[in-house]
């Protein structure tokens, strides 16, 4: 497996991707993401940004992770430890239905930590929604502190922090 930058290229496979794991979380009463988040757009501009990476297994693409240093809005205020070093901020963790059960989000998550030390972070930074138990769960395996929670139209999300 390797991992590396999403071309431009292959928006169209990460829409696939994304799509097929949201209407999977949906038909097992996960109800997370959808229409309006993330979009064709948002995908762009990380793919703009160069901050989408995807895991690759015989060219087709596992699973994705955003690495950034962008922070939401809704994280100020949350119980942070890593209130003066240099946090990276995972988004949009996905894996692609046909590779799930494999160990490609723990695989992604141990990239954006090592990515993370090589760029010197301090700190690794996500939220997740209160209602999916495998996300949770692999943040909880890894490590990952919950450092608060918010609010919004579809439940409790949960902010995690990791110090590197």
């Amino acid at each position: 497996m390797d991992i590396n930058l999403v071309a431009p290229a292959e928006i169209d496979s990460v829409m696939a991707l994304v799509k097929g794991a949201i209407e999977k979380m949906h038909r097992n009463g996960i109800a997370q993401w959808g229409e309006y988040y993330p979009t064709r757009e948002i995908f762009l501009a990380d793919i703009a940004a160069g901050s989408l990476y995807a895991a690759r297994i015989d060219r087709d693409i596992a699973g994705i992770i955003g690495l950034d240093e962008n922070q939401f809005s809704e994280w100020k205020g949350q119980d942070w430890a890593d209130n003066k070093g240099k946090p990276l901020a995972v988004h949009r963790l996905c894996v692609s239905i046909a590779y799930q059960g494999q160990g490609i989000g723990n695989k992604l998550m141990c990239f954006a930590e090592d990515y993370a030390r090589a760029n010197g972070y301090t700190s690794i930074r996500l939220d997740a929604f209160s209602g999916n138990p495998i996300s949770l769960g692999l943040y909880d395996s890894l490590g990952y502190r919950r450092c608060g929670v918010f609010n919004v139209h579809h439940g409790d999300i949960y902010c995690f922090e990791k110090l590197l």
